[in-house]
């Protein structure tokens, strides 16, 4: 008879619940603990010199981070080889790149990926002799004209950051198995709950953990997930760079993990209200969030995602920038910060049309982005009501 937490074929809300968890080994506390530590002391002098132990250094592994790495694993799906814990996503996005190219090597990543991993790219990557080259987001199978001898990985992100084009990832990853590359995915927006990567093509599957595993905006974290072909290289690189995450954070991810499907299903169904608020108001161009039937990408969207999360963007109608602040600043329950994914709503203003190589960005209006937290729907609203009245006001001063 199974153990009460050996992996079974549980659906998706029991694995996030029990996934990595074993109390029995932890004197029946629900919680691992946390493990504070550098130093593993072996038994005997001949344990240490044949490395005979589960633990050998603190930064090479404790209970705390094998708990987490192990539901995680089991999240990611049967193709999983591995799950590396690092301080941060953007460290996430490095690492993993590191981990498949070398000098001499030629990169493809999509035009709208994630700024920092753009700015990675053009200045670590470069400098260290790795050419990159973005493509069209739409571009699917026809990514095959991009190929050159060189050509090791290829980049990719879906939904788009800030702009939420919708790319076909299984085309992309059959051209570029075909060929010999891997492929990297940025999987922050949907996590493995809304998206199985690996089950798409997908070898490297990145989050940012700051944002849905831990959801409460209080840690820096970063995951890779690997398959086995990408899983022994990337423990190498990340073992020779010396990275890992801190046990506090790694704890605090593991905690947020419990609740992070009725979360995501909570910033799910209030983005999609809110979202189709905003649809229907006169100040709005556009409303880029893939669930939405409109979206251009919502048919890859319904085909390849078993949900949305809490992250869209919208277009507003050509406002003056002095009306573009007056909204931003009369929101009250709207935060203005530079991440997402937590219990509380956010705004940001981006505009992407200077540092887009491959494509040309020309919406029509200014951008405005929106995670939308777990506040009730009608006070949201409300404030972004207040937010359009300021904007109008400041339109006629």
């Amino acid at each position: 008879m199974s153990k009460p937490n050996e992996p079974r074929d549980y659906r998706t809300d029991t694995r996030v619940v029990t996934a990595g968890r074993t109390p029995r080994e932890y004197h029946g506390f629900v919680n691992p603990p946390v493990y504070h530590g550098s130093t593993v002391l072996y038994p005997t002098a001949a344990d240490m010199v044949a490395h005979r132990a589960r633990y050998r250094y603190g930064r090479r592994g404790t209970p705390t981070s094998e708990a987490l790495e192990n539901a995680l694993r089991e999240l990611e799906g049967p193709q999983c080889a591995g799950v590396a814990l690092l301080p941060s996503g953007a460290a996430a996005v490095s690492t993993a790149l590191l981990s498949v190219l070398s000098a001499g090597d030629h990169l493809l990543i999509t035009d709208s990926v994630y700024r920092p991993t753009r700015t990675f790219a053009d200045s670590v990557l470069k400098r260290y002799g790795v050419e990159t080259s973005y493509y069209d987001p739409l571009i699917g199978a026809d990514i095959a004209g991009l190929f050159k001898p060189n050509t090791r990985a290829v980049f990719v992100e879906a939904p788009g950051s800030q702009t939420f084009e919708m790319q076909d990832i299984p085309a992309i990853a059959r051209v570029a198995h075909d060929k010999g590359a891997v492929v990297l995915m940025d999987n922050t927006w949907a996590t493995p709950l809304y998206f199985q990567a690996f089950a798409h093509g997908v070898d490297l599957s990145i989050q940012a953990g700051t944002k849905y595993i831990g959801g409460h905006s209080d840690i820096m974290f970063g995951t890779v997930s690997a398959n086995a072909a990408t899983w022994p290289q990337l423990n190498e690189t990340v073992g020779n760079y010396g990275l890992c995450a801190g046990p506090d954070d790694v704890y605090l991810a593991q905690r947020g993990l419990r609740t992070m499907s009725v979360r995501l299903e909570r910033h799910q169904r209030s983005a999609l209200e809110i979202a189709q608020w905003f649809e229907q108001r006169p100040e709005v161009l556009n409303v880029l969030y893939p669930a939405l039937p409109s979206h251009p990408g919502h048919a890859i969207w319904k085909r390849d995602f078993t949900g949305a999360s809490g992250l869209f963007s919208i277009v507003l109608k050509p406002v003056s920038e002095k009306a573009l602040y007056a909204f931003c600043d009369a929101l009250s329950l709207f935060g203005m910060g530079f991440s997402w994914g937590g219990y509380e709503s956010l705004v940001i203003i981006y505009d992407c049309t200077d540092y887009r190589t491959a494509t040309s960005y020309a919406p029509g209006g200014l951008g405005l982005r929106f995670h939308i937290g777990l506040e009730d729907t009608r006070d949201l609203i409300a404030d972004l009501e207040r937010g359009f009245a300021a904007l109008h006001e400041a339109e006629r001063n």
